[in-house]
């Protein structure tokens, strides 16, 4: 399943806390959408001390960027500290 190879490929933030939605059922038919997923990502790691938003945003995107458009059309991140 998808959302098992997504928290699996960010099991190296050795997050304290992941929550992962599934969306696409709300975007189906949507433009632009070649067939790829809708999720809600949020991630509490102590990897993200020091970094902006953009370089956790960054550190969740490298971990995911072969499954994106393809399989991960959409992703919304809330990237915490514990």
């Amino acid at each position: 399943m998808l959302q098992d190879l997504i928290k699996e490929r960010l099991a190296f933030l050795e997050p304290t806390h992941i929550s992962l939605k599934d969306l696409s059922d709300l975007h189906k038919g949507h433009k632009g959408n070649t067939g790829g997923g809708h999720f809600d990502l949020e991630i509490t790691s102590s990897h993200f001390l020091g970094k902006s938003t953009i370089m956790r945003h960054r550190l969740v995107y490298d971990a995911l960027k072969d499954l994106i458009p393809q399989k991960i059309h959409a992703l919304s991140i809330k990237a915490d500290l514990p």
